[in-house]
């Protein structure tokens, strides 16, 4: 399936933002840990999160995440200190991800991990048991959710857990995050120094938890803004103090001509319409957002080197590439350096006259070049159903904000 997309001539909508895939997968392994007894309110309804939910619900030995890299690894870390065994597979692409790095740390802890078919990769057989090992290290330039998988199972460990991280480290704000969800469900987990983290082994309390809106879905809307030249939008559920670390994005875009008013819980984002000559930064604590930002600068004809991009090779595809060879249609040619930055200098050519924008089973791929169709009437998207990932609603919304969407088959 594929669709066509014709944008507005200006925006003012307000949109009820799916709840946030990252708070909503750790409290759910917390509150598995936990035992917890209260359900959680305003869970997400993406894949990922229905994924988890199956899992943690359904008494089966084989357990199929699908596509849901979250899961694969906060599930590998929970099964090992879940009495039982298990054996946890997901797609193709899935197997093909690396998760070498967390069992191995899980082995040291004293997991009883095997892979089934190729060394490194899903799928996995689990033997769930105690864990009496404390102490970790691993370089901090490894994906977060590795570091917070093992976070997370800390307050059950015999011996609690100590984590220390060499080198750079890269999404410090989703382990932060993963720490301030840890203490709201009563574990005592803190930073004892810039690179070493300690979790006491003290159990998790049950309780009520509420999950706030998703910034990373936000961010589309952040982008739809900026692209429209006349925009106002009111996001509810978005808190100012938020621990998401793709909160910050609001920051950026802000440097792009989009401001962003708090009102109670709800955000209300304009378009200022100013913009900078160039745009650099370093993405390493929000790549998820690499997308949206390489993207719309783009379209917006600012050139721009951003870095911190070494974790986009393992996501859902090899989104350097995958940006490259998308924007090359759009007549973008940018550049990387090391596999960890993109640089477009600003150079052009011809478009291609009826572009159609792969994919590569990426939600985030979908949504960051969906609001191209303010510079490109008439884009197409092919299989748009991968926003189920994250935000099943996407073109809904768009619909309801007065995109046009067509359904090429």
């Amino acid at each position: 399936m594929i669709y066509q997309l014709f944008a507005p001539s200006e925006i003012k909508t307000s949109i009820q933002l799916p709840s946030s895939k990252s708070i909503s997968n750790r409290s759910l392994i917390i509150n598995a840990l936990s035992k917890g007894r209260y359900p959680i309110e305003n869970l997400s309804d993406c894949d990922d999160t229905r994924v988890m939910i199956k899992a943690l619900s359904e008494e089966k030995k084989t357990i199929d995440i699908m596509a849901a890299g979250t899961a694969m690894r906060f599930l590998t870390a929970y099964l090992s200190v879940n009495p039982g065994e298990y054996i946890i597979t997901g797609t193709t692409r899935m197997q093909q991800r690396p998760i070498e790095v967390l069992v191995n740390a899980l082995r040291e802890l004293g997991a009883d991990i095997t892979y089934v078919n190729n060394e490194g990769f899903p799928p996995l057989l689990i033997k769930g048991r105690e864990l009496k090992g404390n102490e970790i290290k691993l370089k901090g330039d490894i994906s977060s959710q590795y570091i917070s998988a093992l976070l997370m199972i800390g307050p059950v460990l015999k011996n609690g857990l100590t984590l220390r991280l060499s080198g750079e480290i890269i999404s410090r704000p989703y382990i932060d995050l993963t720490l301030q969800i840890m203490k709201d469900f009563g574990a005592k987990a803190e930073w004892v120094t810039s690179n070493s983290i300690t979790v006491a082994p003290q159990p998790y309390c049950s309780t009520p938890f509420k999950i706030e809106n998703d910034w990373s879905a936000a961010s589309y809307w952040y982008q739809i803004a900026a692209l429209s030249g006349k925009a106002e939008i009111a996001l509810p559920g978005l808190f100012k103090s938020s621990f998401q670390g793709d909160s910050r994005g609001a920051e950026l875009f802000s440097r792009l001509g989009i401001t962003t008013k708090f009102t109670a819980q709800t955000v209300v984002i304009t378009n200022e319409n100013t913009r900078p000559q160039y745009f650099e930064e370093n993405l390493i604590d929000i790549p998820d957002l690499a997308q949206t930002f390489v993207v719309t600068c783009a379209l917006l004809n600012i050139p721009f080197r951003f870095s911190g991009l070494q974790s986009l090779k393992i996501k859902e595809t090899d989104r350097i590439e995958a940006l490259k060879t998308e924007l090359r249609k759009l007549g973008y040619i940018l550049k990387d350096e090391n596999d960890c930055s993109l640089v477009w200098d600003g150079t052009r050519f011809e478009a291609e006259k009826h572009p159609i924008i792969q994919t590569y089973e990426d939600h985030r791929m979908a949504m960051a070049f969906a609001p191209s169709s303010f510079i490109f009437p008439g884009i197409r998207i092919a299989n748009p159903g991968v926003v189920s990932k994250s935000y099943p609603g996407y073109w809904k919304d768009l619909t309801m904000a007065g995109f046009q969407i067509k359904e090429i088959k």
